[in-house]
Parts: C-alpha cells; sequence; structure tokens
C-alpha cells in the first residue's frame, strides 16, 4: 500500500515538472502484457493541453488516464476532445477504436477508425464535473481485444459562467444602540457555482453599495461592523445597507450579485425620564380618590422606558402615595388619609422620576432622574354628618315596655357651618317597626314588644341627615340585641307514652323523662319533676327526679289489671329554676299490657300495639294481598259494566216514545213565533196525558205514582205552572215502578226563579190583557235605566196622548 502511494506522488511530481517546461505531457507510459522490455502492443492517447496543442507520446502503451474539455462550448462544429491511438494500428484498417463509459455514443463519439474522440453537444461543469469512460482496440476481423480495456477521465474545465448568490436576501439583525466603533452587525454569505480550484471564478470579493457612512463590510469573509460611534436610535432607528458579492477576485469582467440588510438599532437605557413640566396643580381633591396623574417622558422603548415614581419630600407626611401605572408608566397619587379642608387647605409634594432598570454604561453621561413640585388644594365641599361610632351595639330584655328609650345615636357635621342633624330610621331594614329614633337627639327606643325566642338581634340603619341639605347622609349600622327573661315554662323534650305489665311490681321504672325549656338562662337549666297534686291522692303512679334534669315514672302498685283499666293519664309537673319560677303539667299515657315473666310484652290494647310493637312482617303481606284482591274485583267489575254497555236495548221500537231523548237542532223563530210549539202544554199541565203503564212487561202494581203538590210563594205564582210541570215528571220518573232497568235521560227546562224582577219572558204576557205599570225598573239602579227608558217611555207618551 505505501510502495503504491509513492509512486502515485512521483508521477505527480513528473507531472507538474514536464508541465512547467512546457513539454505538454501529462502522463506515463502505462504497459499492458509482459514483462518491462517485452514486445508488445500499445494504445496511446493523444489530447490537447489547455491550449489545444495536440499531446504525444513515442512510447507505445497508454498515455495518462485524463482529458480536459471547456465548459458550454460555442462552436458550430462537434468539440474535439483527443485521439485513441494504438501501436499496433499500421494504418491498414484492422484495428477498430471501441469506446464505452459516461455518456459514450451520445455526449462522447469516437471514430473506431482514427480513434479520434468528439463531444456532440455543450457541456455544463456545474450539471457534471467529470466523465468516465473506458477504450480498447479489438481486432477487426477476429473482434478479438488486443490489449486490455483502460479506463480514462474527461474533466470539464470551468469558465466564469455563474454570478455569486447570496444565501438570504434580504437579512434581517439588530445591533445595540451606541455601540462603539467596529462593532460586528452580522455576517453575510455568498456562493459561486464555479469550480473554486481553477482560477478566479469563484473567489469572492464583497463590498458596500449604500449604508455608508455608517456601516462596513470586511471585503474576504463579508461581516458587517457599524463606522460610526455612539449612533442614537432616538435620533434614526432602521437602516438599509446594500452588499455587493463579485467573483473574480473583485477584477474588472467579474459577475456580481447584492442583497440587502436591514439593520434596526435596538434601545438601550441611555435616556433617562423627563416631567414636561415642573409644578403640578390640580383644580380640586376629594377624599378616598386619585389626587393627581403625573407623566414622565422618556425617549426610550420598553423595558429601558419603564420608570418608578417617589415622593422625595411633602408638608403631609404619611398624607399621599404614589404608584407607577405600568401599562402608561403613569405617576398617580392616591391619599393615604381623608383630607380637612378645615385643618389645612393646601399640601405640597416634591416628586421623583428614575428608570427602573438603569444601565451602568450611561450612568456618566447624564442624569437618570428627574423631579417635579406637586401643590395640592384642598376645596371645601359639603360633606355629610359623621357618627362618632362606625356602629352601635344596644341590649334590651324582651319583656321590656313600648317607648323604651333603650340607646343614642350622635352625628355631627364635620364643616365649618355645623349644620344640625336630623336622624330616621331606614325602614328597609326594619320593615317590622320595631325601633325608632327620635329626630333631634338620636334616641333610640321601643315601638312593639320583642320575643327572643322568635328573634334574638335585629340589626337596624340609622340615617343621619343635615337640616340645610337634605340630600347629604349617612349611615350608621345598629345592632339590638335581645335579652332573655324567664317567660317560657319547661315542657317534655317529647311525647311520652309507654305501657306497665299486668304483674309489674311496685317501684319499677317504666320510662325516663326529660325537659325543654325555650329560655337560655345565664346559668344553664335547672328543671325539677313531681307528681301533679290532684293526683297524688290514690296515685297509682310516682315521680322521682333523677337530679339530672330527668325523671323517672316508677309503679306504685304491685299488680295492675288491663280490664279493669286499660289506659292511665300521669300528669307530671315540670319547674324551672329561674325567676319568676315557670312550671307547666305534662301527661305521660301509660297503656296496662299483659306479659311474661321477663317484662316483654304479648297481648296489649289497640293504640299500645300500634304504637310500640308496630305491623309485622306477616300483617304486611297480608294487607298487600288484600289491596290486591280489591283491585282484581274493581277491574271485573268495570269491564262488566262496559260489556253491558255494548248490549242492544231491549226496545229499538221507533213507536215507543217512553222518555226517549229527541234533540232537534233547529233554531226557534223568538218569542213572537207562537207556531213553532203550544205553549199551553206547557201552562196546563193537568192537560197533559196520564202517565202510561209500560207495555211491554207486566205492571207490579196498579196504583199509579202519586202527584204531590209543590206551594208556592206569592212572588212565584207566575211561574209556578212550568215548575210544578217539571218536578211533577220529574217524581213521576222517580217514583215510577214500571221504569226499565237500563238508564234513561229525561231533559226539561226551566228559566229559573232567583231574579227579584222575575221574569221579563213574553211567555207571560199572553194570558195579561190589560196594560202593565214599568215604573219599577226605574228603582233597580243604573244597569236597567235603558229598559226602563224604553217603557216608561211609552207609557208616559201614551198617558199623555190620552
Amino acid at each position: 500500500m505505501f510502495i503504491e502511494f509513492l509512486t502515485v506522488l512521483l508521477l505527480l511530481v513528473l507531472w507538474a515538472y514536464l508541465c512547467s517546461h512546457g513539454d505538454g505531457l501529462r502522463a506515463l507510459r502505462r504497459t499492458t502484457g509482459g514483462r518491462r522490455g517485452d514486445a508488445g502492443v500499445g494504445l496511446t492517447l493523444m489530447g490537447q493541453d489547455a491550449n489545444g496543442v495536440p499531446l504525444r507520446r513515442s512510447k507505445r502503451g497508454w498515455m495518462w488516464n485524463q482529458f480536459f474539455l471547456l465548459e458550454e462550448y460555442t462552436g458550430l462544429d462537434h468539440q474535439y476532445v483527443g485521439k485513441l491511438h494504438s501501436d499496433g494500428d499500421r494504418g491498414d484498417g484492422s484495428i477498430r477504436y471501441v469506446l464505452t463509459g459516461d455518456g459514450a455514443g451520445s455526449l462522447f463519439i469516437i471514430d473506431e477508425n482514427s480513434g479520434d474522440i468528439h463531444a456532440t453537444k455543450r457541456l455544463d461543469r456545474e450539471e457534471k464535473a467529470y466523465y468516465t469512460l473506458r477504450a480498447k482496440a479489438v481486432n477487426r476481423i477476429t473482434n478479438t481485444s488486443l490489449e486490455g480495456e483502460s479506463e480514462f477521465i474527461i474533466k470539464i474545465h470551468d469558465i466564469n459562467d455563474n454570478e455569486p448568490k447570496f444565501t438570504k436576501d434580504p437579512y434581517f439583525t439588530e445591533v445595540p444602540e451606541m455601540s462603539p466603533l467596529g462593532t460586528v452587525v452580522t455576517q453575510v454569505t455568498a456562493t459561486d457555482a464555479d469550480d473554486p480550484t481553477y482560477g478566479n471564478s469563484a473567489r469572492v470579493v464583497y463590498s458596500i453599495l449604500q449604508g455608508q457612512p455608517y456601516f462596513s463590510v470586511e471585503p474576504n469573509t463579508g461581516v458587517i461592523k457599524t463606522a460610526l460611534p455612539n449612533m442614537d436610535r432616538e435620533t434614526k432607528e432602521n437602516y438599509v445597507v446594500v452588499i455587493q458579492a463579485k467573483d473574480m477576485a473583485g477584477q474588472m469582467g467579474g459577475l456580481s450579485g447584492t442583497t440587502t440588510v436591514s439593520i434596526t438599532l435596538s434601545d438601550v437605557n441611555d435616556n433617562p425620564p423627563r416631567f414636561p413640566k415642573s409644578e403640578y396643580t390640580p383644580e380640586s381633591t376629594e377624599p378616598g380618590t386619585t389626587v393627581a396623574v403625573l407623566r414622565a417622558t422618556d425617549a426610550d422603548i420598553g423595558r429601558n422606558a419603564e420608570m418608578n415614581y417617589r415622593i422625595t419630600s411633602s408638608d403631609g407626611p404619611a398624607m399621599f402615595d404614589i404608584s407607577t401605572n405600568r401599562s402608561t408608566q403613569d405617576g398617580v397619587i392616591t391619599l393615604r388619609k381623608s383630607l380637612d379642608f378645615e385643618r389645612k387647605r393646601s399640601y405640597t409634594l416634591r416628586i421623583q422620576v428614575e428608570n427602573s432598570n438603569p444601565d451602568p454604561r450611561f450612568l456618566r453621561y447624564a442624569a437618570t432622574t428627574d423631579g417635579a413640585t406637586v401643590k395640592l388644594i384642598v376645596e371645601d365641599v359639603d360633606e355629610p354628618p359623621v357618627f362618632d361610632r362606625v356602629g352601635y351595639v344596644m341590649e334590651v330584655k324582651e319583656d321590656v315596655a313600648v317607648g323604651t328609650i333603650i340607646g343614642s345615636v350622635s352625628a355631627t357635621d364635620p364643616d365649618s357651618s355645623r349644620s344640625p342633624v336630623r336622624y330616621s330610621i331606614d325602614r328597609r331594614t326594619d320593615m317590622d317597626r320595631v325601633l325608632n329614633v327620635h329626630p333631634g337627639n338620636g334616641s333610640v327606643f321601643m315601638l312593639r314588644t320583642l320575643d327572643r325566642e322568635d328573634i334574638a338581634w335585629h340589626n337596624v340603619s340609622v340615617i343621619a341627615t343635615e337640616f340645610n341639605n337634605p340630600r347629604l347622609m349617612s349611615r350608621v349600622p345598629v345592632y339590638v340585641r335581645v335579652l332573655d327573661v324567664n317567660d317560657n315554662a319547661p315542657t317534655f323534650a317529647t311525647y311520652y307514652e309507654t305501657f306497665v305489665c299486668e304483674n309489674a311490681k311496685a317501684n319499677q321504672r317504666i320510662q325516663t323523662v326529660s325537659a325543654a325549656d325555650a329560655d337560655e338562662p345565664i346559668g344553664g337549666h335547672r328543671f325539677f319533676f313531681s307528681l301533679a297534686h290532684e293526683a297524688s291522692v290514690k296515685a297509682n303512679f310516682t315521680v322521682r327526679d333523677n337530679k339530672d334534669n330527668t325523671a323517672g315514672i316508677l309503679t306504685r302498685r304491685n299488680s295492675y289489671s288491663r280490664l279493669q283499666r286499660s289506659t292511665y293519664l300521669v300528669p307530671v309537673v315540670i319547674s324551672d329554676s329561674d325567676f319568676p319560677m315557670q312550671s307547666s303539667t305534662n301527661t305521660l299515657t301509660v297503656h296496662v299490657c299483659t306479659c311474661d315473666r321477663e317484662g316483654n310484652m304479648q297481648l296489649c290494647n289497640q293504640e299500645a300495639l300500634v304504637l310500640t310493637a308496630g305491623l309485622s312482617t306477616g300483617a304486611l303481606m297480608a294487607i298487600i294481598f288484600c289491596v290486591l284482591i280489591l283491585l282484581m274485583i274493581v277491574v271485573l267489575f268495570a269491564a262488566l259494566r262496559r260489556q253491558q254497555r255494548k248490549k242492544e236495548p231491549l226496545i229499538i221500537s221507533k213507536e215507543d216514545v217512553r222518555d226517549n231523548v229527541v234533540s232537534y237542532n233547529d233554531e226557534g223563530g223568538g218569542e213572537e213565533d207562537t207556531q213553532a210549539f203550544d205553549i199551553g202544554t206547557l201552562r196546563n199541565p193537568e192537560a197533559t196525558e196520564e202517565s202510561k203503564q209500560r207495555r211491554d212487561i207486566k205492571p207490579e202494581t196498579l196504583h199509579p205514582p202519586v202527584r204531590r203538590t209543590v206551594i208556592l210563594s206569592p212572588a212565584h205564582r207566575d211561574n209556578a205552572d212550568v215548575r210544578n210541570f217539571i218536578n211533577q215528571r220529574l217524581q213521576e220518573n222517580d217514583q215510577d215502578p214500571t221504569a226499565p232497568p237500563y238508564d234513561s235521560l229525561a231533559t226539561y227546562a226551566y228559566e229559573g226563579s232567583g231574579s227579584v224582577a222575575e221574569s221579563l219572558s213574553s211567555l207571560g204576557s199572553m194570558t195579561t190583557e190589560g196594560d202593565q205599570d214599568y215604573n219599577y225598573l226605574s228603582e233597580w239602579g243604573p244597569r236597567f235605566k235603558k229598559l226602563a227608558d224604553l217603557y216608561g217611555g211609552e207609557d208616559s207618551d201614551s198617558c199623555r196622548d190620552s
């Protein structure tokens, strides 16, 4: 391996020496077949040097395997590459030359007789820099190879046909303002597609076409630097620089390309904040609000423009505070304490503003702070009354009398005028009107008695207004606590009901009771239990106080009889220990039951069983079963009724007119239509046909139903005929023993008798021949005025005619 490397190295040195002496020989002889000095047949590659001079080799064998060909050939003929020649070729045409490899036959062709190689097309080095081909000489007759196949390269020589191109266009970059001279801004890079190993076609030099005198560029590296020191962003922020890249080392005739570099000066904190004016005088101030807003300006931007405000001096210590609004960078002066015009009418503040993020590099150039004087003038305003407390707590006993004063409130006018104050209760906080306040002195008194067990606390608001300006008001909360008094008697804590066995022994405990009281004494509850006096004479039970607010109910006899008496009511008196003492009598219900030897209840009265034992699972199942049976019966009954309704009636003859319902939808002609029906039938019920017996069944009795006469009052005698007719028909149908077994409907109509004016129908006027007096219509009020005018007017007209 090492020997081959030395051989190649020596060949390269020899080739360089020959080229420097203009010999034009580019390779050494390579022999194929046989040892050195033996006779043999060889091929000679005869090409051209860079100047087009043919290269020949007198010694037989292969030439050095490399040709050179210029790219972008513009001639009309095929471009000559070189010549392939064999030592055994004597010009008799017995040898044929064969070319294979990259582009053989298409890009490169060979004359098989002479061995001349030509390029058929224009070649571009940037597309393909070299081509590898293989050549051999064969016997034309036998087609056998005279020598082994040898490989050679056609390398495309570069020409300057590509201009430099920048990797980006445009460039965007930033450099801090106030940067020193020679600060690196950015670096631009341009590439040339030409061959960098041949000539200066790919050697690029940079220059600046636009952007002087602010920036410069290094010719070989493309590094852009600042050409002026301390460039100020506040003066000019954006710069556009045009950079040119030119090949051929910048010489005349070289190709060039350009790019644009947009340079922005980034901000540094080189400017302090400044107040536009040195004094500020707000027009007025109000307690609890913003007093003034100061705005300082800073030529910087972003984080470098952030500033802080502070108060350096003030004639009102701890009266004011200043903060920075981070969104607007304004200084906001606010009040820390309320202002009082009567005490101090003006304040003077000294405000200082400074950068929040100062840059130490520029501290020596200029001051980093600025100051301003703020003079605050307090204007006198009419203020509402001020209470001497923020809230009042008052206590009152629940049995206090109406009108009792339970406390007072006080408010004064803080203004210099000292206007009188008027007090009132805000009724929105006292809807039940429990309290009231004296309008002049602020005394709070009761409007009604209170019950602590109902509401323990009452919260109301008292309003204070000025007499001179009632619109100015203030309010204060008043908390009234209702104190407890012993006004409730203790009772059983719950309803108690128990049982006693018939075989019970004396002094046997059957129940423990406890008490409850709505009052809340300070020392806690203490209850006393005893048997009522009226029950202690022949007592069947006794009460034993357990001294712990409970008591035990004990038997007093050895046995009880459930047959003699099944229930006992034991009156228990419960009293408390407060003053005044309260007591109540409570009743304990005791049922007598039959028990076994262990005292377990076996048989008792119904109430006791329900209260103590409850229902068993078997009883519940039996009840549910009975309910299901009842539901089934109801369903069957409903089904039978529906089936009966579907059956055809017994009588379907059209001639049977017994109580059939006949509907007529014809509209009558009104009161004047006397031909529509016979009114005499309704007015003379005696003329109607007697009730007939049913013809389809045998009557059970021969006695017709008894007609009952209804006696009417004189006020309803005019309508007695119609009513009597309807009642008679109703009684006949109710008492008819021959009525069919199915339901039938009888419909009758009657006008009614509820009106004091009785009926105005024309039915009654048929039997009246004389004139009637309608003057009573005017006495019925304004609703009948129109009717009275109609009928009364006719009477008066007739009177005048007569």
